[in-house]
Formats: C-alpha cells, sequence, structure tokens
C-alpha cells in the first residue's frame, strides 16, 4: 500500500477523520456526564456553592479565548503532535520537546486515571444491581478493549465515541428538562450569577474543578493529520467542544442547583457528593433514567478512557516518528494505518501501573484515579498555557497577525490558564485526596521533563544538527515545505 511521506520521510495516518467524528472524540475526552458526576458535586460543597454555574461560564469564556489562538495556528500548522509541534514553533524547538515529553506524561496518567475511575464506577452500578466482581475486573476489561480499540484504524474508536456522547449528552438534558419541567422559572436561579455568591471563598476551588471538567477538549489538534482538511476541521472541532462542553456544565450545574435549593446546596452536595446527580435524576425524572445514569457514568468513563489512550498514542507515535523517543514508535499498522506500536507500548504501562495499585491493595478511585488525573490535568492546563503563549510568539513577525486572533485572545487565554496552574499546585493534595508526601511531590515530574526535554533539545542542536533541524517541520501554509537534508542556519 502506498503511503504519503512527510518531511520526516516517514508513514503517515490515515486521513479518514471527518469535522464531526474529530467533534465526538473530542467531546468524549472530556466525559461530561462523568465530570457532572464526579466534579460538581465537590464544587458546590468546598467551592462557591450556588456560584458554580457562573463559574462554568467563565471557564468557557476563558477556554473561547484559548481557542481563538489555537484555531488560528492550526490553520497553519497540521501535526500529530499538537502542543508538542506549537510550542516548537512558537517558544522554539527545546522548549517544544520538553512539550512533548509533559504531554506524553499528561495523556498517559489522565488514560491510567481514568481506567481506575471506569473501574471503581463499573464494580459499584453492577453490584447494586446483583453482578459482584471486584474492580480490577472491570479495569482488565476496560484495558483489553481500549487497547484492542487503539490498535486498529481511529474510525472504529470514533463511531463508538459518537454514540456514547450522544447518550450521555441526551441525559444530561433530560435531567434539565425534569427539573424544569417541576420547578419552572425556579429550576434556573438567579443567584447562581450573583456577584455575591460567586465571588465567595471557594472560588479558586471551584474554577480548579471547572477546568479540570475541560480537560481533552484541546486534543483536536492531535488528529490533524487524519483529516483530509485539517484546516477546517481542528479549529471548528475545537470551537465546536468548547462551546458544548461549556454550555451543557453550565446548564447542568444551574439546574442541579434549582433542584437542590441554593440555600441549602452546599450540605446537600457535602453529604451526597458522588449521589447528587443520581438522587437528582430520580426526584424529577424517575428511577429508569436513574439507572441509565448509572450505566452512561461507566460508559462516559470508558469513552474518555479511548479517547485519552488515543491522544496518548499521537504523541508517542509523533516523538518517535522525530526521534525524540525511540524511532520504532513512529511505525504506522499497514492495514489500519494506525500507531499501533504506540498503542501497545500505551497498554502495556496502563497493566503495570494498574497492576501495581491492585497488588498494593489501593483503591481504585481515591488512590489511582485522584492521583493520575490529578496530575495529567496539572500537565494539561501548563501546555494549554503555553500553547497561548507559542500563539503570539508564532505570529509576532507574519504579516497575517491579527490584534484580537493571535494577541489579545491568547494573552488572555494564557491569563486565565496559568492561574489555574497555580491554583492546582496549591490545591494539589485537594485534587488528590490525600496528604502523602509522595503523592503531592509528583508535579516535580513535570518540571524534570521540562528541564530534561530542553536540554535535551539543546543537545541535539548541537551534536544532531539534521535531527534537529527535522523536529517540529511540517507543512505551514504560505511557507515551503522543509527539505529533510537542510538545516536552517538560524535554527532555534
Amino acid at each position: 500500500m502506498n503511503q504519503q511521506k512527510t518531511a520526516i520521510d516517514g508513514p503517515v495516518l490515515h486521513r479518514s477523520l471527518s469535522t464531526s467524528k474529530i467533534v465526538f472524540l473530542v467531546v468524549a475526552a472530556a466525559a461530561p456526564l462523568a465530570a457532572m458526576v464526579g466534579t460538581v458535586p465537590l464544587a458546590f460543597a468546598i467551592g462557591n456553592g450556588a456560584g458554580v454555574p457562573a463559574t462554568f461560564a467563565f471557564a468557557s469564556l476563558t477556554l473561547l479565548c484559548f481557542s481563538v489562538g489555537y484555531a488560528a495556528m492550526s490553520r497553519r500548522i497540521v501535526n500529530t503532535g499538537g502542543f508538542y509541534t506549537y510550542v516548537a514553533r512558537g517558544l522554539g524547538r527545546p522548549t517544544g520537546v520538553a512539550a512533548g515529553l509533559v504531554g506524553v506524561i499528561a495523556y498517559n496518567t489522565l488514560t491510567i486515571g481514568m481506567v481506575g475511575a471506569f473501574g471503581y464506577f463499573a464494580q459499584l452500578v453492577a453490584s447494586s444491581h446483583g453482578l459482584r466482581l471486584p474492580w480490577e475486573v472491570w479495569s482488565a476489561l476496560a484495558i483489553v478493549v481500549v487497547g484492542v480499540l487503539g490498535y486498529r484504524q481511529i474510525n472504529v474508536s470514533a463511531r463508538i465515541m459518537a454514540v456514547l456522547t450522544v447518550a450521555e449528552v441526551a441525559i444530561l438534558a433530560l435531567l434539565v428538562i425534569g427539573i424544569v419541567g417541576h420547578l419552572h422559572g425556579g429550576a434556573l436561579p438567579a443567584a447562581s450569577f450573583d456577584p455575591s455568591k460567586v465571588l465567595v471563598p471557594g472560588l479558586g476551588v471551584a474554577l480548579m474543578f471547572a477546568f479540570m471538567s475541560f480537560t481533552g477538549f484541546e486534543s483536536a489538534a492531535n488528529y490533524g493529520e487524519e483529516a483530509p482538511r485539517p484546516e477546517r476541521s481542528v479549529p471548528v472541532a475545537t470551537y465546536a467542544a468548547v462551546l458544548l462542553i461549556g454550555f451543557f456544565y453550565t446548564l447542568t450545574s444551574w439546574a442541579a442547583v434549582g433542584g437542590v435549593g441554593a440555600t441549602r446546596l452546599r450540605d446537600v452536595a457535602g453529604q451526597q457528593l458522588g449521589d447528587l446527580f443520581p438522587n437528582l435524576s430520580s426526584t424529577y425524572v424517575g428511577s429508569p433514567a436513574t439507572i441509565a445514569m448509572q450505566v452512561l457514568i461507566c460508559t462516559s468513563l470508558f469513552g474518555a478512557t479511548l479517547a485519552m489512550h488515543n491522544a496518548a498514542n499521537r504523541y508517542g507515535y509523533v516523538l518517535g516518528r522525530e526521534r525524540v523517543l525511540p524511532s520504532w514508535l513512529g511505525a504506522v499498522h499497514r492495514t489500519h494505518g494506525s500507531p499501533y506500536r504506540a498503542s501497545a507500548v500505551q497498554t502495556t504501562l496502563t497493566i503495570l501501573v494498574v497492576a501495581a495499585f491492585a497488588v498494593g491493595g489501593l483503591d481504585p478511585y481515591t488512590n489511582l484515579a485522584t492521583t493520575m488525573l490529578g496530575l495529567g490535568t496539572l500537565a494539561i492546563v501548563l501546555l494549554q498555557a503555553a500553547a497561548a503563549a507559542s500563539v503570539i510568539a508564532f505570529f509576532r513577525t507574519r504579516s497575517d497577525r491579527h490584534w484580537w486572533r493571535t494577541i489579545v485572545a491568547p494573552l488572555l487565554g494564557c491569563a486565565g490558564l496559568l492561574t489555574t496552574v497555580v491554583l492546582l499546585l496549591v490545591n494539589f493534595s485537594l485534587v488528590t485526596g490525600t496528604t502523602a508526601v509522595v503523592v503531592n511531590l509528583l508535579p516535580l515530574l513535570l518540571l524534570l521533563a521540562t528541564v530534561g526535554g530542553i536540554a535535551y533539545g539543546l543537545w541535539l542542536r548541537s551534536a544532531r544538527r539534521q535531527r534537529y533541524a527535522l523536529l517540529a517541520t511540517v507543512p505551514v501554509r504560505d511557507e515551503p515545505r522543509p527539505v529533510a537534508r537542510s538545516v536552517p542556519s538560524a535554527a532555534r
């Protein structure tokens, strides 16, 4: 079979993803239903209570500002490396190498954390209906299915995630309709957007949970090489993901405030936590919908696991293709057109980490999921902030720079994201749910990856100039494709 070639003279992935398929891939990565059930009650209880819907709206606007610059860059740069390539093109190749390594950590830990969360909730839901199996069995089942799907063509994953995403959005919509149908105007209380309710102690914690709930939407750029028209598909998918996720998070959390009551929301949410939304469903919609919600929480986590696995694969693939990581990771399956070796490595890593937690007798949710998801979320938000800064740097000397798209919007997005990084670092023990020193020192891994990546990039620049010249060399609209044998005289 003939394979297309890139600037680094290697096979590329199949161009088979439409815009709608990319939208489903990235929305599934955010796991809307699981985010609602898992993080919103915490934001109600220890955040700013009834002001959480306004916090989600603010997070949506901040990420839209980030998306403006991200979309502007994605129209000119198409590469499976996502953050790695954008940061390299904006802030220099050594910094890009660091971003690539942080991206590997981010999406691998998010995948592993999702496996733990899936095992926990699947065991909980199944046992409530008489099927009692340990969480390890459910997690192992998820790993096997995700591993098989990740090995195959991405279209298969996209179709599955389309069904799962539509189902979980539908159950959230049904809950909102049920609450509005019973309470009418009282379902959406004005208190949620009252500054005296929003700007209160706990706002920082609520902001942290809000931004955590969006994790995954930025992965549209990872599928650019697999879209026939990436300069259109990636920006549209990014905007669509932020708007859809932001709208449903804001509306659903707002209806939940009305369903519980703004005055007693903190107490009720603190008592019920993960049971809050199923209980709302039982009250306002009925038990069949609650059962469906319980099952869909599991499928939501499965969809997010699959989406994160695919994103992790593409980082391993592109860094292998460009020889930042071992080159054999950059192989593409002859039949499926998938990064099958990177997929196999990611699956193996997941097995090893989950098995270690299981052998150690640790809890799949309060130990495995919270630790891995906390570290992965911190890494993603840090990469988003770096990407926003890269947009400004990339366009600063270009004739097509624009005061809003390439300066002000990414600057606003960067400021909001850096604030979130600080909030996550300060509250990392709250995110992970433990005061264990070893767990709360995990962010140091990101610092080591950053310093090590920059050092490795600088070494490549001095000792392996041809390899260095090919890092992040991708086709850029209105710029010539670089030649593999050339070494730019002013390579950064």
